[in-house]
C-alpha cells in the first residue's frame, strides 16, 4: 500500500473530480459518509454524547457533514467550530449551511469562549486540522486540544490527529490531539509509523473514499506500507524435484569469546528460514557449542581461540552474513577489512561488522551492490551521522543508501527498509521483540532468504516482515516480557503458514425453532 505526500493527495482529489465529473463537495460527502458508516456499524444508535470539534477548512467540512449524518440517524450530538481563521473553505461553508438548514446550530469557539463540559464516557470527533496544517496552532487552539486530551473521552480523529504536520515534526507537543483511533482517507500517513509522531495515534484504519484508481496505481510514492498482501508475491515455492543445493549455501561469519550465542541465533534462523546449507565461521571457542547445539550446522574455525583473526574458507557460499558477535579487536578489524576488499559474494552485515565499517568508511565503497545493512539505532547513527528528528533520519538514510548502493534497514517499532530513494514500512512486530538477539535472528533470516534466490531488496523486505510476524505469533504464547529471541526462531514456520492462512468465517448460531 502506497503512502502519499500531501501534494499527491491534493492531486488525487483534483484528478478524481475531473475524471469522474463530480464536485469537491461530492468528495467531501463521500468521506463523511464513510466515517458515519464506520461509526454507525459500531455504535448501532447508542445514545452516548458525541462532541464534534471542527475546523474551518476541508477537514472541518468533513466533520460538519458527518454531524448531519449522525443527527439524521438520531445520535446525540453537539457541534463546535474552532474559529481559528477568517478564511473558510467553500466546502466547509456549504456543509455549514446544510447543517443550519436542519436547525443544528454549532457553537463557535474562539479565545474568549468557555469550553464545554465533556464526560469521560463521551466521544470526541476531532476534525480541527487535516493534512493542510503548515504552522503551529495558536495558543488558544492549543488549549482546546490540551483540554480534549485531558477529558479522558474516546477521541476519533478525521484523517489524522489535529496538530500534527504531515511531513515535519511539530513544535508544540501539547498542541496535538492524542487519538484513540484515526480514520485515514484512502491511504495511511507516514507520521503513523515514526517514533516521534506515531505516539499520537493509538490505532488507525484506512477508509476508501473512491479516489481514482488510475491515479493511485500510477503515482510514484516515496514510501510503501508492507503487509501480507505486499510480501505474498515475493514468496518462492519449493518444487518437488529439488535438493538442499537448490536452496543455497549460507555462510555466517562472527562470534568471539562470550558472544558465540549471536552466531548460534543467526545460523539457526538461517536454517529455519529455509537455506539449504549453512556453515558458520567462528573462533575455536565456538566450535563445541555450535556443533553440539545445532546438529544441522557445519562449522569452520579460525586459528585463534577467542577472536576471528583471518577470514578464510574452502567453500563457495551463495551469501555471507557477517558481524554478529564479531567484536572490534584490532586483529579482527584488520581481518574484516581484508575480507571486504576481496569479497564478491552477496553480503548481509550486522552488529560489529557495521561498527567497523563506520570507523573505516572507505570500505563502504568496496561492498557488493545491494549489500544489506541491518543497524540498530546507535549503529545507524555511527553510519549516517546524528539526525535532528525522524524525518531528517530518513533523508540521511536514503542519501546513504544511494551513495553506497546498499539496502539499509532502519530497525524499530515499524522497521523501514530503504533502497533507491524508497522506504518500505513494515507492519509486523511488537514490543516484546525489543530483546537481546532479536537482531541476530533478523540477520540470519535475511541471509537465508538470499541463499534461496531472493533478490537482496526483496529478501530484506520479506525477511523483516517474517521476523515481525514470527514475533507476533510467539508473543501470543509468551506475552511481551517473556519473549526471547529463540522464540522468534521457533515460530518462523508459523509465519510462513500464516501467509496462506484463510481467515475463519464467523460462526453463526441458528436460533431454536
Amino acid at each position: 500500500m502506497k503512502i502519499f505526500t500531501a501534494e499527491q493527495i491534493y492531486e488525487a482529489d483534483k484528478f478524481t473530480i475531473e475524471k469522474q465529473g463530480i464536485k469537491s463537495s461530492d468528495l467531501m460527502e463521500r468521506a463523511a459518509t464513510q466515517i458515519f458508516n464506520w461509526m454507525h456499524l459500531r455504535m448501532q444508535g447508542a445514545q452516548v454524547k458525541i462532541h464534534l470539534f471542527c475546523g474551518i477548512g476541508n477537514n472541518g467540512g468533513d466533520g460538519i457533514a458527518l454531524a448531519r449524518h449522525l443527527q439524521e440517524h438520531g445520535y446525540n450530538i453537539e457541534v463546535y467550530v474552532v474559529n481559528y481563521s477568517e478564511k473558510r473553505s467553500q466546502d466547509f461553508l456549504l456543509n455549514l449551511d446544510r447543517l443550519k438548514d436542519r436547525k443544528i446550530w454549532p457553537h463557535f469557539l474562539n479565545n474568549e469562549k468557555e469550553l464545554p463540559q465533556i464526560h469521560k464516557d463521551d466521544i470526541i470527533v476531532d476534525a480541527i486540522f487535516g493534512i493542510g496544517l503548515n504552522r503551529t496552532p495558536d495558543n488558544w487552539v492549543a488549549e482546546i486540544i490540551k483540554y480534549l486530551n485531558q477529558s479522558q473521552a474516546f477521541i476519533l480523529s478525521v484523517d489524522m490527529p489535529s496538530g500534527l504536520f504531515i511531513d515535519k515534526l511539530p513544535e508544540n507537543k501539547e498542541a496535538i490531539i492524542n487519538s484513540n483511533y484515526v480514520l485515514s482517507f484512502q491511504a495511511p500517513k507516514l507520521i503513523f509509523f515514526l517514533p516521534e509522531t506515531g505516539i499520537y495515534s493509538n490505532q488507525w484504519e484506512v477508509l476508501d473514499i473512491g479516489l481514482d484508481v488510475e491515479y493511485l496505481m500510477n503515482a510514484q510514492s516515496a514510501y510503501e506500507l508492507i503487509g501480507k498482501n505486499e510480501v505474498l508475491p515475493f514468496y518462492i515455492p519449493r518444487e518437488k524435484f529439488t535438493h538442499k543445493g537448490t536452496y543455497g549455501h549460507a555462510l555466517i561469519v562472527g562470534g568471539s569469546y562470550g558472544k558465540i550465542g549471536a552466531v548460534s541465533l543467526a545460523t539457526k534462523a538461517c536454517l529455519k528460514i529455509g537455506s539449504g546449507l549453512v556453515t558458520s565461521y567462528v573462533p575455536k571457542c565456538g566450535y563445541i557449542p555450535l556443533q553440539t547445539g545445532l546438529p544441522e550446522l557445519m562449522v569452520l574455525t579460525d586459528a585463534n581461540d577467542n577472536i576471528i583473526s583471518k577470514i578464510t574458507y574452502n567453500i563457495e557460499p551463495t551469501v555471507i552474513g557477517i558481524g554478529v558477535g564479531l567484536g572490534t579487536d584490532a586483529i579482527t578489524q584488520k581481518a574484516f577489512a581484508s575480507f571486504i576488499k576481496k569479497n564478491k559474494t552477496p553480503l548481509v552485515i550486522d552488529a560489529d561488522g557495521l561498527n567497523i565499517l563506520a570507523e573505516n568508511k572507505e570500505l563502504l565503497k568496496k561492498l557488493p551492490a545491494q549489500t544489506v545493512l541491518t543497524p540498530h539505532p546507535k549503529e545507524l547513527e555511527r553510519l549516517i551521522g546524528s539526525w535532528k528528528n525522524d524525518f531528517d533520519k530518513l533523508d540521511k538514510a536514503k542519501k546513504f543508501s544511494k551513495e553506497y548502493n546498499c539496502v539499509l534497514i532502519i530497525k524499530g517499532a515499524n522497521t523501514i527498509v530503504v533502497y533507491n530513494g524508497v522506504g518500505y514500512v513494515n507492519t509486523t512486530g511488537n514490543p516484546g521483540m525489543a530483546t537481546a538477539g532479536s537482531g541476530d535472528v533478523l540477520t540470519g533470516i535475511i541471509t537465508g532468504l538470499i541463499a534461496q534466490g531472493y533478490e537482496p531488496l526483496k529478501a530484506a523486505i520479506f525477511g523483516v516482515y517474517l521476523h515481525g510476524k514470527s514475533g507476533d505469533i510467539a508473543v501470543e504464547k509468551s506475552g511481551y516480557q517473556a519473549l526471547i529471541a529463540s522464540d522468534i526462531i521457533d515460530f518462523i514456520g508459523g509465519a510462513y503458514l500464516d501467509l496462506f492462512a484463510v481467515p475463519e468465517s464467523p460462526v453463526v448460531e441458528e436460533e431454536e425453532a
